[in-house]
């Protein structure tokens, strides 16, 4: 198998509009969590979300480009932009084919929809936006992705609902494995705090609906009652370590596992026995050639939904069984919602960040850990932590039974 390794990162996100920024606000345990900007939520049960503030899409794209897109592929667009910048890829000095995407959304554009039923209902058929479906499709992300920067290899979106990130980064790793490419731009980007997605979501009484923005987004905290709606992107270069190399590319970690399993259980619980869970970090670990013991830190899936939590934490004590306590657990969602098929995006970039800079942040706003018995691991509180960290594991659970771990280890030659 060929060593794949992380050269390039970029982020948005309701806490920062570029990796730096984002990071700092982690250190700083920055919440990004306020009341909905981006329509009249006074009358939805969920008023409060984790919206990406100041961003504009023609800071990153030509202005006619950025007119075509819908918001979730601005943001997949300008992170991917940040993560090949930092990667120093010079596509003029590439085999086009060799260079893929692997970039979904969980929803695409659910704004797209909105206007246009609207048009429909208000102006009649004839009156719909000729480019709405191409706007609103999930894959024009990694579309966009691809025509933007030249990149021809292998294009894919991967979409499996809150764990699109996490599958997509992973089956990006295996292309590079496989020798299918060289170098795989990959993550995930969301945007749908629309009417449609806080109301869908609240209806499945998903959503915490407290107005306490400090009190919104708590993972494992007995008082937890819903994860918050967010939005962003995550998106890194993966890229075969003998190639990186080659052009002297700075390697920021390794990916050495992938894990994804089904729990064929539910359409939007996870099984209770968190055995899929388990079964995807067991997946990622072996991949890895990683013992439990080695395991520097997780970062959970942790949506503050009382089912996640803890289903997610007997998953973890069943994958790294006697040491799981030990091992320092945190959710960024506490920071910045649940960014659904961005997720996974950003927590991977967290993971290489903590390794890059041996810090491992809190679970903002935990006060009082769930006190059932069973919620024993090492829930990072309080503050973060300053310790030198090998390697991470970073968890993604979607509707629909969906499990997926990536395994990241601080680079060595």
């Amino acid at each position: 198998m060929r060593r794949v390794v992380v050269t390039g990162m970029g982020a948005i996100t309701p806490i920062g509009l570029s990796v730096d920024e984002f990071w700092k606000s982690v250190k700083e345990s920055k919440v990004g969590i306020g009341p909905i900007t981006q329509f009249d939520a006074s009358e939805y049960k969920a008023k409060i979300a984790a919206e990406v503030k100041d961003f504009n899409g023609k800071d990153y794209m030509d202005p006619k480009a950025c007119k075509r897109m819908e918001r979730f592929s601005q943001f997949a667009v300008a992170a991917a932009k940040e993560a090949i910048e930092q990667s120093g890829l010079d596509m003029d000095k590439e085999d086009p084919y060799m260079v893929g995407t692997a970039v979904g959304s969980g929803t695409g554009s659910l704004q797209a929809g909105e206007r246009n039923k609207e048009r429909i209902l208000t102006k009649g058929p004839s009156r719909m936006e000729p480019l709405m479906i191409p706007m609103m499709i999930s894959n024009m992300a990694a579309g966009n992705v691809s025509i933007m920067y030249g990149l021809k290899g292998k294009s894919i979106n991967v979409v499996t609902a809150c764990a699109t990130g996490t599958h997509n980064i992973g089956e990006a790793f295996r292309t590079i494995q496989y020798g299918d490419a060289d170098v795989m731009v990959a993550g995930g980007t969301e945007a749908c705090v629309t009417p449609i997605g806080v109301g869908g979501f609240a209806a499945l009484t998903a959503l915490n609906t407290t107005e306490d923005v400090t009190r919104a987004s708590i993972p494992f905290d007995k008082d937890r009652a819903g994860f918050v709606l967010g939005e962003g992107a995550g998106i890194v270069v993966l890229e075969e370590l003998e190639h990186a190399k080659a052009r002297g590319a700075r390697i920021l970690a390794e990916i050495v596992g992938y894990g994804a399993t089904s729990d064929a259980y539910h359409i939007t619980s996870p099984a209770e026995d968190g055995m899929g869970a388990a079964k995807a970090m067991m997946a990622a670990m072996k991949d890895g050639n990683i013992s439990p013991s080695e395991v520097s830190y997780i970062n959970a899936h942790g949506t503050s939904t009382h089912h996640n939590d803890l289903f997610e934490t007997r998953a973890i004590k069943a994958a790294l069984g006697d040491v799981a306590d030990d091992i320092p657990v945190s959710s960024t969602k506490s920071m910045v919602g649940h960014l659904l098929g961005a997720a996974g995006g950003v927590e991977f970039i967290t993971c290489v960040k903590s390794i890059e800079e041996g810090y491992i942040h809190e679970n903002v706003g935990l006060k009082n850990v769930d006190v059932d018995p069973e919620f024993t691991l090492n829930y990072v509180k309080d503050q973060g932590l300053h310790t030198e960290v090998n390697v991470c594991l970073s968890n993604s659970l979607g509707f629909g039974g969906h499990n997926a771990t990536l395994a990241v280890r601080k680079y060595v030659e």
